[in-house]
């Protein structure tokens, strides 16, 4: 039987098509969980061209709303103005209605232990796509938060999210003064985080989202599995308890900071 705390959920980051890449029936599940259920589900790109085609694929899910953008791989790294003119492209013949962010994009010290000059551009890049197409961008940031919070310091005018957060209360609050959003994903239920739960447990309720970032980063008890859209109840379980809240307070607040967040893509 399905929980039914799953009917309105929000979940703000979630990669779709690699879930159906792996299991052909944990993509007719994702489908039938995703019309019957969710209130709303962003899917999120990291490469230029996959933008039309999770468009054309999935934009049969009522519930499903779309972010264009580029991970900071090395082929992206290496070519930013070029990877940087297709997402464009994609982003100009995408349903305006169907378009809620840039993203997701920023700084990967495991993929790039050298910081490349390039990986800074390929930023730069999209957070002034984000300014020009006035959408929200989402930001992901893994051992590089000095950097991070640069960059973005100097875009002002952008709003966004820090994705999948993983860092402390000292980043914590220099991102929030920065105005942005944080997200937490199935990590914060994992016994080594202790500094997920610290921060989750002081951001301000108006700049909290929740999101699983499947198929990667399964909750506990389902950490090493492939991870889908329902497995985040026990995020959303986590963070309540954390909170000294309740799941279904929890679960209106991410809903409207989603719908604050991306105000293009409010769903009908």
């Amino acid at each position: 039987m399905k929980d039914c705390f799953l009917q309105g959920l929000t979940d703000t980051h979630a990669h779709l098509m690699m879930l159906s890449e792996i299991d052909d029936e944990k993509a007719a599940c994702l489908s039938e969980l995703a019309e019957s259920e969710f209130g709303f589900i962003l899917d999120i790109g990291t490469d230029p061209p996959d933008l039309g085609m999770r468009i054309e694929k999935l934009k049969h899910l009522s519930n499903v709303r779309f972010a264009g953008g580029i991970w900071p791989h090395k082929e992206a790294v290496e070519a930013p103005l070029k990877k940087v003119a297709v997402l464009e492209s994609q982003l100009n013949a995408a349903p305006r209605e169907l378009l809620a962010a840039i993203g997701e994009c920023g700084y990967d010290r495991r993929e790039n232990p050298s910081a490349p000059a390039g990986e800074t551009e390929l930023l730069e890049c999209q957070l002034e796509l984000a300014r020009r197409f006035k959408l929200p961008i989402i930001i992901h940031s893994r051992d590089a938060p000095h950097e991070t919070i640069e960059t973005l310091s100097r875009f002002p005018d952008v709003r966004g999210v820090i994705h999948c957060f993983s860092y402390g209360t000292d980043e914590l609050k220099q991102f929030l003064s920065l105005d942005y959003f944080i997200s937490f994903a199935g990590n914060l239920t994992y016994k080594n985080a202790a500094n997920l739960r610290e921060a989750v447990a002081i951001v301000p309720s108006e700049r909290l989202l929740l999101e699983t970032d499947c198929p990667f980063l399964a909750p506990t008890p389902f950490r090493g599995k492939t991870c889908r859209p329902e497995m985040i109840v026990e995020t959303y379980k986590t963070a309540a308890a954390l909170r000294n809240t309740n799941r279904e307070e929890l679960k209106i607040i991410v809903a409207e900071n989603a719908k604050t967040l991306f105000p293009q893509a409010i769903l009908s």
